[in-house]
């Protein structure tokens, strides 16, 4: 097969279009094009009116060879830069544009390698503590080696947990043990379902996850959209299937169980204390905590887990009628099937030196309520796959050091970050009427310094509701100063993103976890082997695709330590 890069065509080609402008990109006739499928498609909508898509494409020819000969070679003469005294002859002036900076190439493996397999017997299994992304895919990659792993989570499992979740929206009674944050498929069960992400996957563990996704339930054109999305109900449905999956190869799933102490042992761990007091045996523990265990962290740091502050960042949620987005980024084109929801990403380097930006953006879904510890008001964002809700949401937020954390514990204890969140999320609570309602304010009432007494033309998703107050009481004054700054600015790049009927909802405090729980080269926590940390909750991911791969890498560290470091290399 070929891969052939950037091949560019109307939005609303016909599959026609496609092939001939496949025949002419590789210089041969259509008849030679025994068959295709899309690796990628993306558009650019920098030109209103005239939005283009974007492809890479697996080809089938039997003229495979002769093309590679021939366009791989040029394209080598091209990608070579000018030096020495080629430079110097070189005309002056800009030179022209090439017809396309794509490339034709083999197509990559990117099937996954397992690192090994597990021997016949095992004097212990390995536990995997949390069943958010990187906990599931650490389970499932560790129970397709054979080593049938024992999971335990401290939610339930997700229908169980769906409803503890209404329970908060719909009634305002929140279940500390069940909700947003813990349970079956983790915070991420309750969002948009992204499935993208910026890091680097030399080894194609994204496409793993996107594979697995698939079997469990997705939709296939996840694995070549640019921008993946499931969506909230479809996940549900998906994360039952994968735990049938794992227990199926003999992996163990054990809801409602809390991990309340690890048994350490010269610097070894050696097991796990669950909250009904059984002691689990165990030399090799994946510790997927999700960003808000803060009970597990202080209990890992109290044991002496080597752990150390780290950034994150805080502000609110802003609500735009979609429609507005939609124009704003696709012009005319706006609404066609193929673009959906459009969404944005946003940045603004602030005159206190602090940075805001737009994080999490769910098109054509709600703000919810993802508080985890008993009055505290926490803000989300969730879409369905569909994403046909009215508004548009993300969250507005700043980022904050460790040294913004000393007003609120200057003990200069690892876990301060979280006595931040506490203490902000306490104080939403208090705006809101202390009923779990949300502290909101209009954009125009935020900007110019004043309590909203009414909401204008777009009407607040969150529930249980939203009690208008002044904002600015809410997040510390540096914060709220940048994000006054950032809003008119953001304006400039989507035009009516600070329209005075905009909505605030505060506050977003959970972008990442505040600390991390830090591990070497080999995966094992600092000071404790056998401990290993992985996921958002150890401060190495940052959504769904990102806390998979992770899990993924968890899992092939514990397999190399179970098999004495024999096998690929993680």
């Amino acid at each position: 097969m070929l891969r052939l890069t950037d091949l560019r065509l109307p939005l609303d080609h016909s599959e026609q279009a496609l092939t001939d402008a496949i025949a002419a990109r590789l210089g041969i006739a259509a008849a030679d094009i025994a068959g295709h499928t899309i690796a990628k498609r993306s558009y650019d909508a920098r030109k209103r009116g005239g939005i283009e898509l974007i492809y890479s494409l697996d080809i089938d020819t039997p003229r495979e060879a002769e093309i590679l000969a021939r366009l791989g070679a040029a394209e080598a003469v091209a990608d070579t830069p000018v030096t020495g005294t080629s430079a110097a002859r070189k005309p002056a002036g800009p030179s022209p544009a090439p017809a396309s900076t794509g490339k034709v190439l083999p197509t990559p493996d990117t099937a996954y390698k397992f690192v090994g397999r597990a021997p016949a017997s095992l004097p212990l299994r390995p536990i995997v503590i949390g069943m958010g992304p990187c906990g599931l895919f650490a389970a499932l990659i560790l129970a397709q080696m054979g080593f049938r792993p024992i999971v335990l989570e401290r939610g339930k499992a997700v229908r169980e947990r769906t409803v503890d979740t209404f329970g908060l929206w719909r009634k305002r009674v929140l279940n500390p043990e069940s909700n947003v944050q813990f349970g079956e498929g983790g915070a991420g069960t309750f969002s948009d379902g992204k499935l993208y992400s910026q890091i680097s996957d030399k080894l194609h563990h994204g496409r793993k996850v996107l594979t697995e996704f698939v079997q469990a339930g997705a939709p296939e054109e996840i694995l070549y959209v640019s921008k993946p999305h499931i969506g909230t109900f479809r996940l549900v449905a998906m994360v039952e299937n994968m735990r049938a999956t794992i227990e199926a190869l003999g992996g163990e799933i054990r809801f409602s169980q809390r991990v309340d102490d690890v048994l350490i042992e010269n610097g070894r761990l050696r097991g796990v204390v669950t909250a009904d007091g059984q002691q689990l045996r165990a030399d090799h523990v994946i510790c997927a905590l999700g960003h808000s265990a803060r009970d597990t962290f202080k209990m890992l740091h109290e044991r002496g887990v080597y752990m150390e502050a780290k950034p994150f960042s805080i502000g609110f949620r802003i609500e735009h009628p979609q429609s507005l987005i939609d124009a704003a980024r696709f012009g005319p084109q706006a609404g066609h099937p193929i673009l959906g929801a459009a969404d944005y990403k946003l940045v603004h380097h602030c005159r206190n030196s602090r940075s805001v930006y737009s994080f999490c953006m769910c098109p054509g879904g709600t703000v919810v309520a993802a508080a985890s510890e008993p009055g505290r008001v926490v803000t989300n964002g969730m879409s369905q796959y569909s994403r046909n809700e009215r508004n548009a949401n993300a969250a507005i937020v700043v980022g904050i050091s460790p040294e913004d954390y000393r007003p609120y514990d200057d003990s200069g204890s690892p876990l301060a970050g979280i006595a931040l969140q506490r203490h902000w999320e306490a104080q939403a609570f208090a705006l809101g009427g202390g009923e779990y309602e949300a502290p909101g304010q209009r954009v125009g009432d935020f900007l110019a310094g004043r309590a909203s007494t009414a909401l204008g033309a777009v009407q607040p998703s969150y529930t249980p509701g939203v009690r208008l107050s002044d904002l600015s009481a809410s997040l510390p004054d540096y914060a709220i100063a940048a994000i006054r700054e950032a809003l008119p600015a953001f304006d400039k790049q989507i035009k009516g993103f600070a329209m005075a009927d905009a909505m605030l909802t505060g506050v977003e405090t959970r972008t990442s976890s505040p600390l991390r729980i830090t591990r070497g080269v080999d995966g094992h926590s600092l000071n404790t082997r056998g401990l290993f940390p992985a996921g958002e909750g150890a401060g190495y991911a940052g959504g769904i695709l990102s806390a998979a791969v992770d899990g993924i890498k968890a899992a092939e560290a514990v397999a190399m330590s179970l098999l004495g470091g024999s096998g690929r290399a993680a």
